[in-house]
């Protein structure tokens, strides 16, 4: 008999029954995407570091084209040119500007750039400028960006591509993260077959092992692979010490009901203590977390939708919670194409894809549809299908068709 905590319980135990990895490491910007930063990151200089033009044209004072139009230009005198890469060696004085391409400096004295389709050439050395420009108009000034001292990205910030490109502009050719935790993975069963493997009947693929490597992976672990366990203790006692010796997490995929040859429970006990066994939660309900060695060992369902569904809310959880992360999946609200019913007071994880119609089936605020993918725990195809998740709380008896609801995006 299983004794159930809700989801919220789960998070809770997480968080307050294990710490942050306190190991931390310095990578190479190449080698830096999807780590987790171990120390904010000040810029120690104004980005961009000299006021530049975002238009060809000419560097000017505003002043000088008030009241100009295409039947009486402002006539400037052209006193030099701005090349790229090198700052101006003059600045603008009254009536006279520069030539300027787009990027480069802007020289003393101007405090604005007029495009060159609103200037016409005299070919005398002057221009006219046929409308009038206002001061700061195509400009990038110093410090526009990031300003010298500011704290442009957070402790515990996952770095994705943008971040290395902001880490790049800074000069920043190294930087600390914390170091990647090692995730342990067994698959237990005696119908298991290596994925590479053609079943016999009565055997199946093992998809969870690589399915839940390519999960842990996501979160900038790295992976050990233990292979498939039969359903004797002896044999996970030993894979789950070897894990244990080896690794910060480990889960255990299959074993976690309480039928009479799992032994996720028994092994884990064996090495530790059982946190809780059960979640309020469907599919997934059998999921359970122990503490062994000081490190969390997960009992995840052999069904793939539940492991997977266990995994992303809650293994996801505790690497955040081991590497210091902050940060939190990606929610977007939609409106509902099906009626999806939910009644045995537990909450109820569904895969869901967006609408591929032109339309959208959009209701009166614009919000995109999304379509339930139903389908059993034991299956996997709606999950490659799916966009994101839905979650119907326990004390809902479902959604109606139509109705606005909250997306989390894979």
């Amino acid at each position: 008999m299983l004794h159930v905590i809700t989801p919220e319980e789960v998070y809770q135990v997480i968080q307050s029954s294990f710490q942050m990895i306190p190991d931390t490491e310095t990578v190479a910007l190449e080698y830096a995407y999807h780590r987790t930063l171990a120390k904010p990151v000040r810029s120690e200089s104004d980005e961009p570091p000299f006021s530049r033009s975002t238009v060809d044209g000419y560097a000017l004072r505003a002043s000088d084209t008030f009241g100009s139009s295409v039947s009486l230009p402002a006539v400037l005198e052209v006193t030099g040119q701005i090349s790229m890469g090198i700052p101006a060696d003059t600045a603008v004085s009254e009536d006279s500007c520069m030539r300027i391409p787009t990027g480069g400096a802007l020289p003393g004295g101007a405090d604005c750039v007029v495009m060159q389709e609103y200037t016409e050439d005299f070919k005398d050395g002057t221009i006219g400028v046929t409308k009038p420009a206002a001061p700061g108009e195509n400009i990038i000034f110093k410090g526009d960006d990031i300003r010298c001292g500011q704290v442009v990205l957070p402790a515990g910030k996952k770095l994705l591509a943008q971040d290395i490109g902001l880490l790049a502009s800074l000069g920043i050719a190294h930087v600390s993260v914390r170091r990647r935790p090692v995730a342990g993975i067994i698959s237990t069963g005696d119908e298991l077959v290596p994925e590479d493997t053609i079943p016999s009947p009565g055997q199946i693929r093992d998809i969870n092992s690589k399915m839940l490597g390519a999960i842990c992976t996501s979160e900038g672990c790295q992976v050990k692979y233990y292979g498939i366990v039969k359903d004797q203790l002896d044999l996970l006692q030993d894979a789950l010490s070897s894990a244990l010796n080896e690794c910060d997490i480990i889960l255990i995929s299959g074993g976690s009901s309480v039928g009479e040859k799992d032994n996720t429970v028994k092994a884990i006990s064996s090495f530790g203590e059982i946190l809780f066994h059960g979640i309020a939660m469907r599919p997934g309900k059998p999921t359970l977390l122990g503490c062994a060695s000081g490190k969390p060992v997960f009992g995840l369902p052999g069904h793939p939708q539940a492991a997977f569904f266990t995994a992303k809310l809650y293994v996801c959880a505790m690497l955040r919670q081991l590497q210091g992360s902050i940060s939190e999946p990606v929610h977007v609200p939609a409106v509902l194409s099906h009626a999806v019913s939910a009644n045995d007071g537990r909450e109820l994880y569904m895969p869901v894809r967006f609408s591929e119609k032109e339309d959208r089936s959009q209701d009166a605020s614009g919000l995109s549809t999304v379509i339930p993918l139903h389908g059993k725990s034991g299956l996997i195809k709606n999950l490659s299908l799916a966009d994101g998740y839905i979650c119907i709380p326990r004390n809902r008896e479902g959604y109606a068709a139509g109705e606005m609801i909250d997306v989390v995006l894979f």
